[in-house]
């Protein structure tokens, strides 16, 4: 949190500013935001929380081994840490929640398998009450979806791999 004054004087904090500072933090809390700054009369205020990006991250497959037949062993692979550098990827434009379908109830937009075509909807984010549709960029078939209904995403973040 930072106060800047446009006279750049040490001016202290008021019980005004304490009160809008406190409800800025409740807003962050109610809307999954991670960052609020604003500017009024002269004050600018940023209140901003860290989230940890571990926390939204998949969670890596574990080693699968077969018994040898004839030498040989099979062992599933890994996925990759970082999924949104997957070249068929298509990452969060904004913070908001991501939702696979238009209404709670509905049928979602996409499922694993789903063929798409270029600016199909895959799912929508809301963001300050409003509803944003992703579209898609690229033609083909969704292989992954990376995050569940309802779940808050981050700028960047990869949602959908269609190869």
């Amino acid at each position: 949190m930072a106060r800047q004054p446009d006279d750049k004087s040490d001016a202290k904090f008021s019980s005004d500013d304490s009160a809008l500072i406190r409800e800025l933090a409740l807003l962050l809390d109610e809307t999954s935001l991670t960052e609020i700054e604003i500017e009024r009369a002269g004050l600018r205020l940023r209140v901003a929380r860290n989230i940890s990006v571990a926390a939204t991250m998949p969670m890596p497959v574990p080693t699968i081994s077969a018994a040898p037949i004839a030498g040989v062993t099979v062992a599933a692979t890994p996925a990759p840490a970082d999924m949104s550098k997957h070249p068929g990827a298509v990452t969060s434009p904004m913070v908001g929640t991501a939702y696979w379908a238009p209404e709670p109830g509905a049928k979602p937009f996409i499922d694993v398998g789903s063929k798409v075509s270029v600016g199909q909807t895959l799912l929508i984010i809301e963001a300050m009450k409003t509803m944003n549709q992703i579209p898609s960029p690229r033609a083909g078939t969704v292989t992954q979806i990376l995050i569940e209904d309802g779940q808050p995403v981050e700028f960047g973040e990869a949602l959908v791999i269609i190869e």
